[in-house]
């Protein structure tokens, strides 16, 4: 780093401080020629990431729209504020963690039905009917035959575990 004074020496790092997230970091410099002393402070700086929608037009990414479209498709429905608030922080940081400059918009969809499906489902097949766009009732049908035929096979479980339970109460009861 050139001397800011002298423009002729460079800048030695003397000493460093940092915070305790590790950022910024403050680092006191002398010139080698000058013998002038300043601090300097580095900071990380974010590449901004982009969504790229379906008609390849790009826009900054913004977790305040999949709040939104949360939001909606959860009205009404009992969750609280903070689940959408945890949904969008753990679909934040897969996307960060995973993508770097730019994420397709068909990502982040996936990702917030994955999380939302584990949610509520009726909050699930809501954000799926528009980020889908769902066309007719055949598409939702489409969309909630697997969700219920994993609800009448849990049914079904529950009742064997029922009655195996009483059958066991019987059978103790009888000895």
């Amino acid at each position: 780093m050139k001397c800011c004074y002298c423009r002729e020496g460079d800048f030695a790092v003397v000493d460093s401080r940092s915070h305790e997230g590790g950022f910024p970091i403050r680092r006191r410099r002398v010139c080698d020629r000058c013998k002038r002393r300043v601090w300097t402070v580095e900071q990380v700086e974010d590449v901004p990431l982009k969504v790229v929608k379906k008609d390849e037009s790009r826009e900054p990414f913004r977790s305040e729209k999949i709040r939104m479209g949360l939001e909606k498709a959860c009205y009404k429905r009992p969750i609280s504020t903070e689940q959408i608030e945890s949904i969008v922080r753990r679909v934040e940081a897969e996307v960060y963690s995973s993508h770097f400059g730019e994420v397709p918009a068909a990502m982040l969809g996936k990702l917030v039905m994955k999380h939302l499906k584990k949610l509520d489902q009726v909050a699930y097949i809501r954000f799926a009917s528009v980020y889908r766009e769902f066309k007719d009732v055949h598409d939702f049908v489409e969309e909630a035959q697997p969700m219920l035929a994993r609800a009448r096979e849990e049914g079904r479980r529950k009742r064997r575990d029922r009655r195996r339970v009483r059958a066991q109460g019987t059978v103790a009861e009888d000895a």
